[in-house]
């Protein structure tokens, strides 16, 4: 009995007769529990990467759920739909997704939709033939292709042009992906899994995401919240970040004081868990102390909760949204570049909400 509470899975009698056949199927258990135990750990080291520590990322119950949609959803092949703000971590749950499948061996390939031009974005989804268009020097072997057997993430789906995403359409269809110019098509076999920060309705209504394409890569639709829903994850999240950080730069820092705490907890986070990784960085590198403290931060009282929308045609959320994206751009003087990165979001994401707020620069 105390052998089994200190972790043995069972145990045999030296008096009596000794059966073999249950022995063997003790074995056969034990090596089933540790299969399982092993497969948890791959879990808990893939959603450590987000983090670089060995402790907790997330305590709110939008993430075990998420975590727990992972578990059941990772080893079919069913495509998935990730859906967030920027800098919610939608990235990790592709790597999450394919790093807890079957597929695991083989690679995960990733495209930015939003980061190519529309003439480069179909060559380099499907791939090219030699002479097939200005600049067609050689073959090119599409990312289809490149993730045989792997996971293909789609990211910022809603930003591909509307005529690619008919064709991406059609390959999932037909599994086959005939590169641009080209007369044969080739057989593919990887799974999809697809990320926006649009809501999926209104980039449908908006035009900017096909209809049949959201039903072909939404089987399984998981929502990430913003880190302002989801507080209890701030602190867990700061304190991995501030581990991996100081390690980097080789600083002795044993934590935050109560003052930085109150001001983690309470600020919105625009930019989401891509702003809190970039704040705590620039602590780490800036602070003098043992001890992160709230004059380390850059985030300020002018850009925490509670303060009121200026514009009732805005939610409070969005409102909230709407004074951090003006406050940064005062504080850099209208400078877009150096305002997305500060609030860690992508130019184009900062572009798209200066247009849909109404912010004049």
């Amino acid at each position: 009995m105390e052998a089994t509470k200190r972790g043995a899975f069972n145990f045999v009698r030296k008096s009596g007769q000794f059966d073999v056949e249950k022995l063997l199927a003790d074995v056969n258990n034990a090596l089933e529990k540790r299969r399982q135990t092993e497969e948890t750990g791959i879990l808990r080291r893939a959603l450590e990467t987000m983090s670089g520590a060995a402790s907790p990322v997330f305590n709110s119950a939008s993430m075990r759920d998420v975590v727990r949609t992972v578990e059941r959803v990772a080893k079919s092949d069913v495509s998935i739909l990730i859906t967030g703000e920027s800098g919610t971590g939608k990235e990790v749950i592709a790597d999450l997704v394919h790093t807890f499948s079957d597929r695991s061996k083989a690679r995960i390939i990733k495209i930015n939709c939003a980061a190519l031009p529309r003439e480069l974005i179909e060559s380099e989804l499907f791939g090219s033939v030699k002479g097939a268009f200005t600049g067609a020097h050689s073959d090119r072997e599409g990312l289809f292709r490149q993730a045989e057997g792997g996971t293909l993430f789609l990211d910022e789906i809603s930003e591909m042009p509307i005529d690619t995403q008919s064709k991406l359409l059609r390959v999932l269809q037909d599994q086959e992906v005939r590169p641009v110019g080209g007369k044969v098509s080739y057989k593919t076999n990887c799974r999809i899994v697809a990320a926006t920060n649009r809501k999926t309705d209104d980039a449908i209504k908006d035009g900017k995401l096909r209809e049949d394409l959201f039903y072909r890569i939404s089987a399984i639709s998981v929502h990430l919240a913003p880190l302002r829903e989801r507080r209890e994850d701030i602190m867990p999240l700061a304190n991995s970040f501030l581990k991996r950080f100081a390690a980097q730069a080789n600083r002795v820092i044993k934590g935050y004081t109560s003052s930085a705490v109150e001001r983690l907890t309470s600020f919105d986070w625009p930019g989401n868990i891509r702003q809190l990784q970039n704040e705590v960085q620039r602590a780490v590198l800036l602070s003098e102390g043992d001890e992160v403290d709230a004059t380390d931060l850059s985030i300020t009282k002018t850009r925490m909760v509670g303060d009121e929308p200026q514009d009732t045609n805005f939610t409070l959320l969005e409102g909230v949204e709407r004074n951090a994206i003006i406050q940064m751009l005062k504080e850099t003087g209208g400078n877009k570049l150096e305002t997305a990165k500060r609030l860690g979001i992508g130019r184009q994401t900062l572009y798209n909400k200066i247009k849909a707020y109404g912010i004049e620069v």
